[in-house]
């Protein structure tokens, strides 16, 4: 295998594309010579990275997804292959979040976290593998979370999506050695994106004064994590790129990440303890 990606005249698949590290990502690929297929269900932020790409020289198609929605997954590939031709580099970058404890969580709301974050990266991966071990050398960057490294009291269904997103990419990486196909997983600390507003929250209970406090108990918690999404989305694309070109398996994401990873391989049962102190001492 290639011991680094070429990104000029390389053809990417970008998700969750419209805004966030998607669209700080096919910018830094844009730059960097790829064309780009661009997949969000954001049309209208999905519209304006595509027009910053283009303005920055990539070819740019797009498409307008839900990724719970595996028969346009399905359809992708071809879509690809009629601007393209082919695909280089598949980057399954989408994700939601739900937060909350697993005990008030709505199980129709769990599932349907793990068709974005889990079962639609499974699905990409498999639907765009015979297009990329058709080249010579490709890569997959399946983004997890460093919540893919440790688990977090009220996040779960998040927590286990990303742990799963790893060792899918890790197994999945394993089968493939020796090949042109290598897969990165990719470990972001707190960026700077909206994945804590938009997260979807537990359902309320029916009470009136129960529902206004566990609604202002939701907004504490919301408030609180914010303060830790501190990395600019454009810092986070920038090493994930560097990450790639590499074709490193894997890949933290700022100081953050590669603290934490640190203290799970030091205490890989009682990292939370330790963790938790030093959260406290940030706020």
């Amino acid at each position: 295998m290639s011991r680094t990606f070429r990104f000029q005249g390389a053809v990417g698949l970008v998700t969750g594309a419209g805004g966030g590290i998607g669209a700080a990502l096919a910018l830094e690929l844009a730059r960097r010579g790829c064309a780009l297929m661009l997949v969000d269900r954001d049309a209208d932020g999905l519209a304006r990275t595509a027009r910053a790409a283009a303005q920055a020289g990539a070819a740019v198609e797009t498409a307008v997804i839900d990724l719970v929605d595996a028969a346009a997954i399905r359809a992708l590939p071809e879509a690809v292959a009629a601007r393209f031709g082919g695909l280089d580099l598949l980057v399954n970058n989408a994700g939601v979040a739900l937060g909350g404890r697993f005990a008030d969580t709505h199980l129709d709301d769990f599932e349907w976290l793990m068709d974005v974050n889990l079962r639609a990266v499974v699905r990409l991966c498999h639907a765009f593998l015979p297009m990329l071990t058709a080249r010579p050398a490709a890569q997959i960057v399946n983004v997890s979370s460093v919540f893919g490294l440790i688990g977090v009291p009220e996040q779960v269904a998040y927590c286990t999506s990303k742990f799963a997103v790893r060792g899918f990419s890790e197994a999945l990486r394993h089968e493939y050695a020796g090949t042109g196909l290598g897969v990165s997983v990719v470990h972001p600390g707190g960026v700077a994106t909206a994945i804590a507003r938009n997260a979807r929250n537990p359902r309320l209970p029916d009470d009136p004064v129960a529902a206004e406090a566990a609604r202002l108990a939701i907004e504490a918690g919301r408030v609180a994590f914010e303060k830790f999404l501190t990395l600019a989305p454009e810092r986070a694309a920038a090493e994930i790129a560097r990450g790639i070109e590499r074709r490193a398996p894997r890949i933290l994401i700022g100081r953050d990440a590669r603290n934490i990873a640190l203290i799970q391989r030091l205490m890989p049962a009682g990292y939370w303890g330790l963790i938790a102190r030093l959260s406290a001492g940030r706020t």
